[in-house]
């Protein structure tokens, strides 16, 4: 992180600070000021008096003589009633003035048409009139302002139409055909104030590192060179964020290092992910052109360089031999039982004898009691038996021997064609179906 500034530059980094955030702000408040601007008018009217010209922005010429004309109807239906000749000559003004509403949008340059739908559809909804022009047409006449009573539909424009009308207004162009912005006007002062702030501290920079030239004291503060910039000012919260760390304003090594953290931790799932789909991309390809086949029939096979006088094939036999003897068995010997017990009981029912015994009274059970306990006992003995061969000492060799025996099998038999065909391609579709389903958990 950039180091805080010595104690007694403290007082001139803070006001640094403190104007790098005011220009950040001014900024902001700049790229938000048109999506926000109908917000500042119903609000903050003091705002957009200040500000619009800085966007070249001034009232719409159509939609300020509808807005007036509506006034004047008002004051003359006041003064004279709505059927005079006063009041008709505005009531054709106003049927006018709505046709040429609908017919020019003149909302479009502000990219407020939809108010101009939402006045079309107030209007229809009111006087009941499906058609736009007929709406206006119905609702700016002596008959219709009579029946429904003139002050309470003019009460109803007031609170529904005048509100979409009087936010629209017309931005003028420059000569180059764009919309008129002059905040470079505002942030010119804040650019000069920094473009001097870096040239002093580059010159201080160099006066105390002689070896350094210009652009290296330049890049020492490449961040300020981003207040300096007329555009993109949102990556100003840069240089403002550094500069109230530097003046101890905030402290942001706790944000940093949690930024660290969740960042390389993002980098290394990513790269786990990538890792682990490529290995089995990479091993499917190897099963597929069979390299995995040659390598293991060759390794088989061929006598192999011994680096720590281990046997490791011996090895892992034994302990795969030790875990199927004291954990395994153990946890399945009730269904090996159940398996023999099944066993022997179809090949007793397939015997005429027991057929015979079993229409004896009493002794019809006695077979099926007699195979129960010859089950477990046979079992018991088995694996009693099996754990003492694996307990002694004397039975290394023999199991050494089976190991032997076993890989130069498991060689001859990895050279024959259709077993290894059907091997890697088994292997192969199990990668596959891996490879999906931990690629959709981490999705």
């Amino acid at each position: 992180m950039f180091s805080p500034i010595p104690q007694k530059n403290l007082w001139f980094e803070r006001s640094m600070a403190i104007i790098a955030s005011i220009g950040f702000i001014v900024a902001i408040f700049d790229l938000t000021y048109l999506p926000w601007r109908d917000f500042y008018f119903r609000n903050i009217p003091v705002v957009i008096h200040q500000y619009d010209r800085f966007k070249g922005i001034e009232t719409h010429r159509e939609t300020e003589r509808y807005l007036n004309a509506v006034e004047q109807l008002k004051r003359t239906v006041k003064q004279t009633g709505l059927a005079s000749a006063q009041s008709q000559i505005w009531l054709q003004e106003m049927d006018v003035l709505s046709v040429s509403m609908i017919q020019n949008n003149p909302f479009q340059v502000a990219g407020k048409t939809g108010n101009l739908e939402k006045i079309k559809n107030e209007v229809r909804d009111r006087v009941q009139n499906q058609s736009d022009k007929g709406a206006f047409q119905t609702f700016w006449s002596q008959d219709y302002l009579t029946k429904a009573g003139w002050e309470e539909e003019l009460e109803f424009y007031e609170q529904k139409v005048k509100p979409l009308i009087v936010t629209n207004y017309y931005r003028r162009l420059d000569e180059s055909g764009n919309y008129v912005d002059l905040f470079w006007q505002i942030d010119l002062y804040f650019i000069g104030i920094f473009a001097v702030e870096l040239l002093s501290r580059t010159y201080y920079i160099r006066r105390h590192n002689r070896n350094l030239s210009w652009q290296q004291a330049i890049v020492r503060r490449w961040y300020d060179l981003i207040l300096l910039l007329p555009f993109a000012q949102f990556l100003r919260i840069v240089p403002v964020l550094i500069r109230w760390h530097q003046s101890k304003l905030v402290n942001l090594e706790v944000i940093q290092s949690e930024l660290n953290r969740l960042f390389v931790g993002e980098i290394i799932n990513e790269l786990t992910d990538a890792v682990v789909v490529q290995v089995f991309q990479q091993t499917q390809g190897a099963i597929k052109q069979g390299q995995i086949t040659r390598i293991v029939g060759n390794y088989l096979k061929t006598p192999h360089i011994d680096l720590n006088n281990v046997n490791e094939i011996e090895v892992l036999f034994e302990l795969i031999l030790e875990i199927v003897v004291y954990r395994v068995i153990p946890k399945i010997q009730p269904d090996l039982e159940a398996i023999f017990r099944h066993l022997f009981h179809q090949a007793l029912l397939e015997s005429p004898a027991y057929r015979n015994l079993k229409m004896l009274p009493g002794i019809g059970e006695l077979p099926v009691q007699v195979i129960d306990r010859v089950v477990k006992e046979v079992s018991a003995s088995i694996y009693t038996a099996i754990a003492k061969v694996i307990a002694d000492p004397d039975s290394g060799k023999l199991s050494r021997r089976l190991a032997e025996n076993l890989t130069r099998s498991i060689g001859d038999e990895m050279q024959r064609g259709q077993t290894v065909i059907k091997i890697e391609s088994l292997v192969y579709d199990l990668l596959e179906e891996i490879k999906v389903t931990y690629s959709s958990k981490e999705m």
